[in-house]
């Protein structure tokens, strides 16, 4: 399992140190070590070593009341990216990210597509991405990744595959300067739940939150168990909910799509499945202790608005926020997964790699 890092200088200090100056932003030297626990001589050699591998830079300075001016540093976004590649049902989604998260280039290829190995290259070609600047590729989806073991070796660069909803956790961890003392999580809502949790920097997977029981009576689920809030709140869900009400709705979209319009119908269906979803998110909330939830995914890209007002209604003082890419979040994770682990080693623990 992942773990949290020690404030004793040692191999966690610099993912620590990469952590601590990604949430602030910009921050001194100084602030470092009050903020890290690590010795003055500690950050200033980490601090060296980034600056140079070009992961951070110098961005100017503040005066101080000591009269000395505080030097600041920041990470250098542009040095290196990740690539993220996430599988659908019926498309890839390729994303390049630079180190703070931020999206450079996105494409979607529908199905069939081509060899991973030919969709990196045309990808990264098309962005004009030097190749010593590519960190890594990873490959995320909702269940295994049907990746070949040469591929690395194909591409030139490390691959990591990992699930899709831990990917996005970890995407919008980074990309929002998440504290790494905040305990945080994001929730994936498709045609499957699953959801992702950080705590210190360390991405722990959700795979199976989709399963967690609202009811021990209720419907059955293919793994076994009933109730699962999966075979309520999913997108799939809600569309089977409407057909068997007898509406005339075509694909979740629709449902979304209506639901914000004003129809009633399709309101009451997007607010059951919110009610439903805010049960099994309010009973992790409370077993985690959790401080912050991002609610991302297909299912909250149109109708986000109304998941979050319920959520909101069940877990007073914890904030619940809508992803700002929601259908990309799983692609932009895949390329946060190989930027951490790139930058700051010690954090991420794969779930495989090829």
């Amino acid at each position: 399992m992942a773990r949290r890092e020690t404030p004793a200088a040692g191999p966690g200090s610099r993912a620590l140190v990469v952590d601590v100056i990604r949430s602030a932003a910009r921050i001194s030297r100084g602030e470092l070590v009050g903020l890290t626990g690590l010795t003055q001589p500690s950050i200033s050699n980490i601090v060296r070593e980034l600056i140079a591998d070009g992961i951070i830079h110098e961005i100017g300075s503040l005066d101080s009341a000591q009269g000395r001016p505080r030097r600041l540093i920041a990470i250098n976004p542009a040095n290196r990216v990740g690539i993220g590649f996430h599988l659908g049902p019926e498309t890839v989604t390729c994303v390049a990210a630079d180190l703070t998260g931020g999206l450079i280039g996105r494409e979607v290829v529908p199905r069939p597509w081509p060899a991973f190995a030919d969709l990196f290259h045309d990808f990264t070609a098309a962005l004009a991405l030097p190749r010593d600047r590519i960190e890594g590729l990873a490959i995320v989806a909702p269940g295994p990744v049907p990746a070949a073991p040469e591929l690395a070796g194909l591409i030139g660069v490390p691959v990591l595959v990992d699930n899709d909803a831990a990917a996005a956790a970890l995407g919008e961890f980074w990309s929002r300067r998440v504290p790494r003392e905040q305990a945080f999580g994001c929730v994936y809502l498709s045609d499957s739940i699953g959801a992702g949790l950080v705590f210190g920097g360390a991405l722990f997977r959700g795979d199976r939150f989709g399963h967690i029981s609202i009811g021990h009576d209720g419907r059955a689920c293919p793994c076994g168990n009933r109730g699962c809030v999966q075979q309520y709140a999913s997108t799939t869900a809600t569309v089977e909910a409407a057909r068997a009400a007898g509406l005339p709705f075509r694909g979740y979209d629709a449902i979304a799509r209506a639901a914000i319009g004003g129809d009633p119908a399709a309101f009451a269906l997007i607010e059951t499945a919110a009610g439903y979803l805010g049960v099994a998110v309010t009973s992790m909330v409370n077993l985690l202790n959790l401080e912050r939830i991002v609610l991302t995914g297909p299912g909250v890209a149109l109708a986000g608005s109304i998941y979050a007002r319920r959520l909101r209604s069940a877990l007073d003082g914890v904030a619940v926020e809508i992803s700002a890419q929601p259908r990309d979040a799983a692609g932009i994770g895949a390329a946060a997964l190989v930027i951490q682990a790139s930058v700051a080693p010690g954090h991420t623990v794969e779930r495989n790699r090829l």
